[in-house]
């Protein structure tokens, strides 16, 4: 089971100040779009390879255009032992669509 947050309880951890990692895993293309401020760039095919760089201690949100490619990735992370993968259910669309800020890539 993947463990999924919608954006309006997202942004109330962030306002909240919780200690959580967001990973936008989408391609540099969409992430030069615009990003949710402060999330860790990791494009979906590179998280085999850098894996070991992401915590296990922590809660991380992955997320993506729509939600379906970080649901999938959550997936595999989990099947690599993270048990604190959480998937932004309509990813940065509906993020945006709720108002929230999406800031330039860094």
């Amino acid at each position: 089971m993947i463990n999924e947050i919608d954006s309006e309880s997202l942004q109330q951890r962030i306002s909240d100040g919780a200690d959580q990692l967001l990973v936008d895993i989408r391609t540099p293309a969409e992430m030069a779009q615009g990003m949710i401020p402060d999330a860790m760039q990791l494009p979906m095919h590179l998280i085999p390879l850098r894996l070991a760089e992401l915590p296990r201690d922590r809660d991380i949100v992955l997320y993506c255009r729509s939600g379906a490619r970080s649901y999938q990735a959550c997936a595999y992370m989990q099947q690599q032992g993270y048990d604190r993968v959480i998937n932004l259910r309509g990813g940065i669309i509906a993020w945006a669509r709720h108002g929230y800020p999406v800031a330039p890539s860094a």
